[in-house]
Formats: structure tokens, C-alpha cells, sequence
């Protein structure tokens, strides 16, 4: 199976911005502590650099952690083997470097429910890691989405649009909006790499059309697109893939687990990390491109503050360059914030363009 993941290079390359963002996300965003048990879970695709970075840094603060390297599940979200399922659900602190995530499986349910804190960084790389949290102003990016979220909240129709052909319109009512890009402070309860926040729009009221045009995984033959992948949605299901060779590959795989949960939209998620200006493949840093939107596809998440519900798989796409409106008011315009304030965080972050 090749997955298109970028690069390997030497491995004194960036070695020391490794060591830093290792230890921004050990202890400014894990928050290990001394004595905390840490796993950190790597498949066969995972950049070895990036993991023994990380063990390297969770020991220097007197964690103990433990790293398991496992075989490629075939498929991603799907429960891994019994050891590799007890070790995670029952730690304190567990970082998943995987390329083919352990997300949405029992054994995340089980670590979830014992209070482990998660974070899912599956396929991180050397480039990854140092990209978005290396060279980040992590809590200048946590600022902006906290910003992000009051907008939100104060929402309620949205439509979002692109020139590639969504056209999507949703109401959010009163659900609630999860800064998912967060810091590590509760137990039971997964964070993801900085520069997302994400709601769950009221699923029956989702319809129009929805585009990816940057990257879609899994299955994993995709990664970044080529073409697009066009879908009709009505009620907040999937009714027709439509595209090329790309959404072909993705009508046969949704298919093939014969689960119509599977044509359920998820949540909806904003993307804004300054270190991701264009799709690499890992979709962890996809959903982060700066300016981007990102459609779950598949299982619920109870932590998401939808209708929660299981699915046999999880997949995530990408809108590049969206238009969002909330309300009747342009709020991003073809991947441009036109909000005042949001143009403000752009400058403190740096972004060319503001």
C-alpha cells in the first residue's frame, strides 16, 4: 500500500525544531505530568523520528511512557489487536502517531470512558510536526479559535459555498461548539491538533451539495485529490457520489460496509493552522489548512454535541478556499476572512495576505 505522505529525508534533518515541537506538545498541550502514564502508538507508516522524539520528551519530565509499533490496520477507525487495545485504553496521557487511526474504535470508546487524555495526530511527520506546532505560535492559534467559537455560537443558518460547487446549506440551532484544537485539561476527552473548531450542524436540516477539492481520507488510495469528489445531500445523508476515478474509489468504499450510517454527514469543521497552506495527504494536517473547511463522514462522536451515533468507518474531506455565511452575513469569502476581528488574529499570526 503506498500512501502519499510526502518525503523521508535524513534523520539529522530539523532534529532540533523536532525536539521543540515534541515538547510543545508533550507538555504545553498534552500536560504531562511526572509519573502520568504515556502511550504513544505508531504503525509501520509512521515517521520513527517524530515518535522517539516525543517518548524522549514525555520521559524528560518524569512520565513513563510507553511506545507500541503495530502492523497497519488494513482499515482505518477499526478496532487493533488485544494488547495494542489494552494498552491504550487504560492510559493516562495516549498520542497516536498512527497512520491508519484507532479512532472511533472500542478501544478508544473504552480509553474515553477510563479518562484518558487523547490526541489523534495520525501520519505526522518530521514536516508535520514541525510546520504546525514547531514553528506555531500554538496559543495565538488557540486564541483565534476561541474567537472562532463565539462566532459560532451566536450562529445559526449557515451556507457554505465554493467555487468548485458546494453549495450547502445548514441550521445550527443551539448546539454546542467543541474548540477541538484545544489543550489537553480534561480527562476522557480528545484534542486534536491546534487549528480547528467544529460543530455539528442540526443533521436533518443539511442539504445542497458538498465538494471536496483538497483531500479526502480515508480510503486510503486517496489522500490528496485530483479531481473532485461531488456529493447531493438531503436531510444530512449522502443521496450520489459523482466525479471521477478519486469518487468512484469513495462511492465503492462508503458501499462497501453495507451500513447506512456510513452516508451520514458528521460535523462541520473550521480549519486554521498558519503552518498548512496546501493539502499534504495526512489528513490530520488537511483539516487544518488555513482558511479551510473539513466534512466528517461517518461515525458521531459524543464529544462533537450532535446526535451521536456509530458507524462502521469514520472518513474526512476538505472544501479549499470556501465562502461561509452565517446569518445572511459573509463571515469568509473564497478562503479570505472579511470579519474584522478575524483579520486581526490573521496579522498576529502572521499570515501573508492580512
Amino acid at each position: 500500500m503506498e500512501f502519499n505522505i510526502g518525503i523521508e529525508m535524513r534523520n539529522e534533518y530539523k532534529s532540533m525544531e523536532v525536539a521543540m515541537g515534541a515538547m510543545k506538545l508533550v507538555r504545553d498541550i498534552m500536560l504531562v505530568k511526572p509519573g502520568e502514564n504515556v502511550v504513544v502508538n505508531i504503525d509501520t507508516a509512521t515517521d520513527m523520528r517524530v515518535a522517539e522524539a516525543v517518548i524522549n520528551a514525555a520521559y524528560s519530565l518524569g512520565a513513563a511512557p510507553v511506545l507500541i509499533k503495530h502492523p497497519l490496520q488494513k482499515v482505518a477507525f477499526t478496532q487493533p489487536t488485544a494488547p495494542v487495545a489494552a494498552a491504550v485504553a487504560t492510559a493516562d496521557v495516549w498520542i497516536e502517531f498512527a497512520y491508519n487511526s484507532l479512532m472511533h474504535s472500542e478501544c478508544f470508546r473504552q480509553a474515553m470512558d477510563f479518562g484518558t487524555r487523547y490526541t489523534c495526530l495520525c501520519g505526522m511527520d518530521v514536516e508535520m510536526l514541525v510546520n504546525t506546532l514547531a514553528n506555531v505560535d500554538v496559543d495565538a492559534v488557540i486564541e483565534f479559535g476561541e474567537y472562532l467559537v463565539t462566532v459560532l455560537e451566536q450562529a445559526d443558518e449557515i451556507v457554505l459555498k465554493s467555487a468548485a460547487g458546494t453549495d450547502l446549506r445548514a441550521r445550527k440551532g443551539d448546539r454546542f461548539v467543541k474548540h477541538s484544537g484545544q489543550k489537553a485539561t480534561k480527562k476522557g476527552w480528545p484534542v486534536m491538533l491546534c487549528g480547528q473548531v467544529t460543530v455539528c450542524p442540526i443533521e436533518e436540516t443539511i442539504e445542497g451539495t458538498l465538494v471536496f477539492d483538497g483531500a479526502l481520507f480515508p480510503p486510503e488510495e486517496i489522500g490528496i485529490l485530483q479531481d473532485k469528489v461531488i456529493m447531493k445531500v438531503e436531510e444530512g445523508v449522502i443521496k450520489s457520489v459523482e466525479g471521477g476515478a478519486q469518487a468512484q474509489i469513495f462511492k465503492q468504499w462508503l458501499a462497501s460496509w453495507a451500513d447506512p450510517n456510513m452516508y451520514r454527514l458528521a460535523h462541520w469543521s473550521l480549519g486554521f493552522n498558519p503552518g498548512v497552506t496546501k493539502p499534504t495527504g495526512r489528513i490530520v494536517e488537511d483539516e487544518r489548512i488555513f482558511g479551510s473547511c473539513e466534512y466528517g463522514i461517518g461515525s458521531q462522536g459524543a464529544s462533537l454535541g450532535g446526535a451521536f451515533w456509530n458507524a462502521a468507518a469514520h472518513a474526512d474531506g476538505i472544501v479549499l478556499n470556501p465562502t461561509i455565511i452565517f446569518d445572511g452575513q459573509v463571515f469568509e469569502e473564497n478562503g479570505i476572512y472579511q470579519d474584522p476581528t478575524a483579520r486581526e488574529h490573521c496579522k498576529k499570526l502572521g499570515v501573508p495576505g492580512y
